[in-house]
């Protein structure tokens, strides 16, 4: 790996000096402003929408792009507190192009929970999905959808279930922001995804790093931007229509959206329906392993002379069946399971979900409500309430026949959680330097019924924050502050007696970071920050069988909050044919919680389970994420992304557990030229290479990390114009191309069985209207 890393590091440093051509000496400058005050915007970003350029506006609101080839580009203008600008442009030479920024939800409505913004801070590293590439993922769930981000990779619970690692971090250490508030479901659990549809967004970001100031005291590994489309004032009635067909458990999807506004008014209307069944490996299938999901969402928003309005509500709703062969009886025959590496539990295809399997509905409703003063100021409040229903059921149903009839689950977990945001984004101040202070407020409480596993609670966070940003030619400088107190309050019975237990943890967390322009074609970003998290509830007293995990988990009481320290440094070089990115990261994490595998399963009567109990230690995290393209034509293009990541025990000099492999990702990919109603077409074949996890403890697993695994892929996709207004697209892509047999370590069952084998589908999406 380290050969091939440093021949990677080579490779691309010979290219930046070759790979160009000439001829690209045009350019595009111009100023930004705001379209209520008529004042500059210093500190927007303006690039081309599909390429990595761009640049920040100065102190009076101008920029200048330069080296830019003729052609037609897309050009973006966005900044927080103001709705996304695109104009087309056709560039033959210079170009003067101006923007005036309309202030929309999108600014305020990203400052929830945590009174942080779905704009990302500019210091830290940005990975987005939009256009073409979202689209490619369409079907799956949200964890898959980012497994493509260097850096990013998924926890899984069988082939259905998985959520999002960022640089080896997952669950709690990672904050979800849906549609500006942060998510909040039962995800302290292996098998508990996160009950978002991906079909909401039009954007999916990913912030790595700690960024606990902007977003809150959880968010020690990083965040998850998914944001919709901007509500669409002055347009009239468009939508899409998506539908997805999987080879693999012949599942379908469908989604539709529908939206229209007038001058202070837009609305929009989306929903999704997923069908799926019993999954299958290359050599047999997995027994009830089928899914259903039901979704669909409102919004509606109100603008008149800087005021706003926002509301949106969304209902999401899945069954998941969990692979019955993670249920076994006796400890021999687990064991045996593990050994042959083959289930005991095999059968045919079926749509048919039956014990063991979980329901999850999970309902947001959020309501913001914003002023933007004509002297540049701006003051939001915004308001969020979420439900979150969580059944899980055992694969046997109660010995007592009257009891088996009701078809109660075993575990029942209902989480509400009220927040309240106040942020005060003030004026820039001499030209360049903008901030904003805030207060946010959280209340929740979690009743649960069925075999004991994790308490009752209530629980109440408050924190304060202020943030500054100066912006220059060439630099931008980031600071800010948050302190955080939360208070927790857990209810037991203990010897038949009803015990309360009372838990108070408060810290601060700090932000330093700089981006600098050396040209138009190289930036570089450095952050420093810390960030802590309290234990959550799970972690303190959990203790039984966990149905979905098919594992038995134990608790400990006397846990105390981790303590982030992370750095990150990001370089990245732009070229005519060329670009790389390449970024390093170091985050020490005091009294690190983590779910530590115990010697010998347990046998309980409800059968024999893996074991694991949450410890501390002090662990730290260093790793590289490398990105390239090349355009070795103007019709073909190689890119490449590499993941390294080493995690390692400071405390008792060894390795941790459920650390992700490093991977290499390649794709070649060939754009067809445009002609007559064949637009963008293109093929792809790309290649995914994943190296055993050999920095594990000894004996430290029930199974030892499965053997690396090469997979490939191939995509292709073309966009039909229909008509003016109307345009379809179609994709068609195969993963697992040759049926490959293996098994991924960060798989809790990958104890059982292998993973998904083949896997072809096509994806259509229709789009209508303005």
């Amino acid at each position: 790996m380290n050969r091939f890393l440093l021949s990677i590091l080579l490779f691309f440093t010979i290219t930046i000096t070759h790979g160009q051509k000439t001829g690209c000496e045009c350019y595009i400058k111009g100023v930004v402003k705001d379209q209520h005050s008529g004042q500059p915007v210093p500190g927007a970003t303006v690039f081309v929408t599909g390429q990595s350029s761009g640049v920040f506006t100065d102190k009076d609101g101008r920029y200048e792009l330069r080296n830019l080839c003729p052609g037609k580009y897309t050009l973006e203008c966005r900044i927080i507190g103001y709705n996304p600008d695109k104009q087309q442009i056709d560039l033959h030479a210079g170009h003067e192009e101006n923007f005036s920024l309309l202030e929309q939800e999108v600014h305020l409505r990203d400052v929830e929970i945590t009174a942080h913004r779905t704009t990302s801070p500019a210091t830290q590293p940005l990975t987005t999905l939009t256009g073409e590439d979202l689209d490619k993922t369409r079907g799956q769930n949200l964890g898959e959808s980012l497994k493509g981000i260097t850096g990013v990779t998924t926890l899984q619970t069988g082939s259905s279930i998985s959520k999002p690692v960022i640089h080896g971090l997952h669950s709690n250490r990672i904050l979800i922001m849906n549609n500006g508030v942060r998510q909040e479901g039962q995800q302290w659990g292996s098998e508990h995804a996160p009950e978002i549809d991906p079909f909401v967004a039009t954007r999916l970001s990913v912030v790595k790093g700690a960024a606990a100031v902007r977003y809150g005291s959880d968010a020690i590994g990083g965040v998850i931007l998914v944001e919709p489309e901007e509500l669409p004032f002055k347009r009239a009635l468009s939508g899409e229509v998506n539908s997805v067909g999987f080879s693999n458990g012949r599942q379908g999807v469908a989604s539709a959206t529908l939206q229209s506004g007038f001058k202070s008014f837009a609305w929009r209307a989306q929903g999704t329906i997923k069908r799926g069944g019993n999954i299958r490996t290359p050599g047999y299938f997995l027994d009830n392993t089928g899914i259903s999901e039901k979704n669909f969402s409102l919004a509606a928003g109100y603008r008149r002379k800087g005021f706003g309005v926002d509301a949106f509500y969304s209902y999401f709703n899945t069954q998941i069946g969990i692979f019955s062969g993670s249920h076994i009886g006796s400890i021999t025959d687990l064991l045996n399971v593990i050994a042959s590496g083959e289930p005991q539990v095999k059968s045919g295809f079926s749509y048919g979900i039956n014990r063991p399997n979980q329901n999850v509905r999970h309902s947001l409703l959020k309501a913001e409500t914003h002023y933007h003063f004509e002297d540049g100021n701006r003051l939001q409040w915004t308001f969020a309430y979420q439900a979150n229903n969580r059944n899980e059921f055992d694969l046997h149903k109660p010995k007592n026949d009257s009891l088996a009839a009701l078809n109660r689950p075993e575990l029942t977990f209902r989480l509400t959680t009220l927040t309240n945001d106040v942020i005060w984004d003030h004026k820039p101040l001499a030209g360049k330097l903008t901030g904003q202070l805030g207060i946010s407020t959280l209340y929740q409480y979690n009743l649960m019924d069925g075999r004991p596993l994790i308490p009752n609670f209530n629980q109440f966070n408050i924190g304060v924050f202020g943030l500054e940003r100066l912006v220059t030619s060439k630099w931008e400088l980031e600071g800010g502050v948050r302190y955080d107190l939360r208070k927790l309050r857990t209810y037991r019975i203990v010897s038949r007696q009803k015990v309360a237990n009372d838990f108070q943890f408060a810290n601060f967390s700090g932000t330093l970071g700089a981006t600098r322009n050396f040209s138009g074609r190289m930036s570089a970003k450095l952050n420093v920050g810390t960030a802590w998290r309290a234990p959550n509830v799970s972690e303190l007293f959990t203790d039984g069988v966990h149905h979905g995990a098919a594992a038995y988990e134990k608790g400990d009481s006397t846990l105390v909050p981790e303590k982030a320290l992370n750095s990150i440094l990001s370089v990245k070089y732009t070229g005519e044919r060329f670009t790389v990115e390449l970024g390093g990261y170091y985050n020490y994490i005091a009294d690190f919680i983590y779910l530590k595998p115990q010697a010998e399963p347990i046998l309980t009567i409800r059968g024999a389970f893996p074991a694991f109990k949450y410890t501390q230690t002090d662990a730290s995290f260093k790793g590289i994420d490398l990105s390239a393209s090349w355009e070795f034509t103007q019709n073909l293009t190689v890119t490449s992304k590499l993941s390294y990541l080493r995690v390692y025990d400071e405390r008792n000099n060894g390795y941790l557990v459920m650390i992700p492999s490093n991977r290499l990702d390649h794709e070649l990919r060939y754009q067809f030229p445009d002609g007559g109603k064949w637009h963008r077409l293109f093929v792809s074949a790309g290649n995914l290479m994943v190296a055993r996890q050999k920095r594990v403890p000894a004996q430290s697993d029930f199974a030892p990390p499965p053997p690396g695994y090469s997979i490939w892929n191939i995509q292709s996709g073309v966009t039909i114009p229909v008509s003016e207004k109307q345009q379809l697209e179609i994709g068609i892509a195969v993963q697992n191309l040759f049926n490959t047999s293996y098994r991924d370590y960060l798989n809790r069952f990958r104890y059982y069985a292998d993973e998904m084998g083949r896997n072809a589908s096509i994806r259509l999406k229709w789009k209508f209207g303005a």
